[in-house]
């Protein structure tokens, strides 16, 4: 984007998808994260992930996933920048020392609603299990905790879907 003819910065995000249960959630997360333009989704704990090169998992098991993801993935399993990092702790931490502000996608007492959160230039973005959400513990390592309000009777959303919100709104804000 451009403005009075100079580029813009691009602001920086990257996505942390922890224990994600579903490969078609993975897949669309890739999907959607190739669609925002992010530098990479960082998969940590029991998340399925694409097959990459020297993948140490079993290969009937690397490969199930593979092609359970890549339904959903449409291509993005292939061009979408991902990493697999056994200890979250430490990622959040290397991606903090790294200049990124940890942002939890979370319904909690204490997130701000994503209407009203102003991102940095550099935004670690952290999605968690479809059922559990984010551990307390992962919520205490994140910088900001923001949610997506709801206007229905429903209070949540598929995480790949809450995360397509929250990715529209770090990209444009």
């Amino acid at each position: 984007m451009e403005r009075n003819g100079t580029p813009e910065p691009r602001r920086s995000i990257v996505v942390v998808a922890h224990n994600i249960r579903s490969a078609h959630n993975v897949g669309s997360l890739l999907r959607t994260g190739e669609f925002f333009g992010l530098d990479r989704v960082w998969v940590t704990g029991f998340s399925p992930y694409p097959t990459y090169a020297d993948d140490p998992r079993d290969p009937r098991l690397r490969d199930l996933q593979t092609r359970r993801l890549a339904k959903a993935a449409a291509g993005a399993e292939r061009t979408m920048p991902f990493d697999r990092h056994d200890d979250v702790q430490a990622l959040l931490e290397s991606l903090r020392a790294d200049g990124y502000t940890v942002v939890g996608l979370e319904l909690d007492p204490t997130a701000v609603p994503l209407t009203d959160y102003a991102p940095p230039e550099r935004v670690a973005l952290v999605l968690g299990d479809e059922v559990a959400g984010i551990t307390p513990e992962i919520r205490d390592a994140c910088d900001r905790l923001v949610e997506i309000r709801s206007h229905g009777r429903k209070d949540t959303l598929n995480v790949s879907v809450a995360a397509g919100i929250a990715l529209h709104h770090l990209r444009v804000a």
